[in-house]
């Protein structure tokens, strides 16, 4: 995309609900409300607060490549999650969408921006996280700066407190001062930032540019103004601060985003808070948390009625594939994936299987089977066949994927049966099945999920035939009377078709 002109306001466009700011509520208050996700190791007395800063277009390796001594800083006392977006067709890597994403806690597909016009957005559904802190809290104090007028404009809500587009004349500098002064002289219990220039440096001089490297130190400088003013409060010592840096979108060497290369699809989370580790890095991390983890932190219980595609940070929950990540290796007969990048094996995790008995010989060697694997390794073995809409995988996932593996000599067909271990169960009762999915097909391919009780003759509970959305499945399964134990087994058959994804598998009884 074109760089965004800068807003052009004459004074500040500023949305004010001061008047009901006469009572806030006590801490006390805030501990007998905040429900259980705010109980995390909390002092009783501290209030929780939030502050988000949003730095359009930056990459997270140029932040660590460049002097950056703040963002540094933030990185070694919290957590640090590089992670990765959609493209096209789910949205192309602009501004509008990921800055939607990253508000609204949902993906593109839910909250529907696909551009900079925000043409046909579903913000009543899907409102941003100071709209529902609002509306849960009400009493609680939001506040919205941006550089770029349309989030303060359009994505936040009128319910917002305060909603402050900064003139263009005074562009970053006046966002940050504005920041500033609210985090010194208010009361706020969540803040959101917008800093703009290192995209329009990306835009104008690409991201292997120096004007882009000096953009971060501004933007750097400008974060550790914000991050001084937290600590420099009066009450600092009562408080507790989540604060979170993070990017819509990355950037070309040479300039520019919206396509699906890994650059313009890179984003991340710098985060501290009272429960994350410090020095830590994650790979689970996704961009609706950020959402997720601002409401959560403020006591706010996530209603399932949401439809969140967000989870806090706070609240980690590996599954069985992400113990995988110390086992990935570099590619074998891929080219277009650089050597650098550990991103696949063949070895499941402890207790699950995968039965090749039937598969053909041959083919690309990373793509044999059921292979586990990561965003950064599978998107790049071929661009711009939808593997980038995989959006709701997270770390280390399962694919099968028969359209690269037929890219080399091969013979038979693609046969491959992922297998669950054997997980104990009740007989005579219901359980549940859930996991991420995502299929895109093309006869005669095929994917079934199968389940055998006591190791028995499996039986299918869902096949897939045609093509399913990024999602996660719930299925009921009605287990038998004098059942012990259950296997799920998730086949997937077919020639130079397409593949199948699967992630986060569990199964539950209540």
């Amino acid at each position: 995309m074109s760089a965004r002109p800068h807003p052009s306001l004459p004074e500040d466009h500023v949305s004010h609900r001061m008047s009901r700011r006469s009572l806030l509520l006590s801490a006390a208050a805030l501990t007998a409300t905040a429900g259980p996700l705010a109980g995390l190791a909390r002092a009783a007395a501290r209030t929780p607060k939030v502050l988000v800063i949003g730095l359009d277009g930056a990459l997270l390796t140029r932040i660590k490549d460049a002097d950056a001594p703040h963002l540094d800083a933030l990185m070694a006392a919290g957590l640090t999650a590089p992670s990765s977006i959609y493209a096209d067709p789910l949205a192309p890597t602009m501004s509008g969408p990921g800055w939607s994403t990253l508000i609204t806690g949902v993906w593109p597909d839910k909250h529907n921006v696909k551009d900079n016009a925000f043409t046909g957005h579903r913000f009543a559904r899907y409102p941003d996280f100071l709209t529902r802190v609002e509306t849960a809290k009400p009493a609680l104090t939001t506040c919205a700066i941006s550089s770029w007028a349309p989030l303060t404009d359009t994505v936040f809500s009128p319910k917002v407190d305060t909603r402050i587009s900064t003139p263009s004349a005074e562009y970053d500098t006046g966002t940050t001062s504005r920041a500033v002064a609210r985090l010194t002289d208010g009361d706020p219990a969540a803040v959101f930032v917008q800093l703009d220039n290192i995209d329009h440096a990306g835009h104008t001089y690409g991201a292997a540019s120096p004007q882009y490297t000096d953009a971060i130190h501004t933007a750097d400088a400008q974060v550790g103004r914000m991050v001084a003013a937290v600590q420099a409060r009066p009450t600092y010592a009562a408080e507790d601060w989540l604060i979170m840096v993070t990017a819509d979108h990355g950037h070309t060497d040479a300039g520019g985003h919206g396509g699906s290369t890994l650059a313009e699809r890179s984003t991340f989370l710098i985060a501290t808070g009272p429960t994350l580790t410090p020095g830590s890095v994650r790979y689970d991390v996704k961009m609706p948390d950020v959402a997720a983890s601002a409401l959560a932190h403020l006591g706010i219980p996530l209603d399932p009625a949401w439809d969140l595609d967000g989870r806090p940070v706070q609240q980690p929950s590996p599954d069985d594939f992400d113990a995988l990540r110390p086992k990935l290796t570099a590619r074998t007969d891929e080219t277009g994936i650089p050597a650098a990048v550990l991103g696949y094996t063949h070895t499941p995790p402890t207790g699950w299987t995968v039965d090749n008995s039937a598969m053909g010989t041959g083919g690309v060697t990373e793509w044999r089977g059921w292979t586990f694997t990561t965003d950064e390794f599978w998107t790049q073995a071929q661009r711009d066949q939808s593997r980038e809409s995989n959006v709701r995988a997270r770390g280390v996932f399962a694919v099968a994927d028969g359209d690269e593996w037929q890219d080399k000599a091969f013979t038979g067909t693609f046969d491959s049966t992922l297998v669950s271990p054997a997980w104990t169960v009740t007989g005579g009762s219901a359980a549940t099945l859930t996991y991420t999915t995502y299929y895109r097909h093309e006869a005669p391919q095929k994917g079934e999920v199968l389940v055998a009780y006591d190791d028995g003759t499996p039986l299918t509970v869902k096949t897939y035939t045609a093509d399913v959305p990024s999602r996660t499945e719930t299925l009921t399964l009605q287990v038998p009377a004098g059942a012990r134990t259950a296997r799920i087994r998730f086949r997937y058959t077919g020639g130079n078709n397409w593949y199948w994804v699967v992630d986060q598998v569990r199964l539950t009884q209540t």
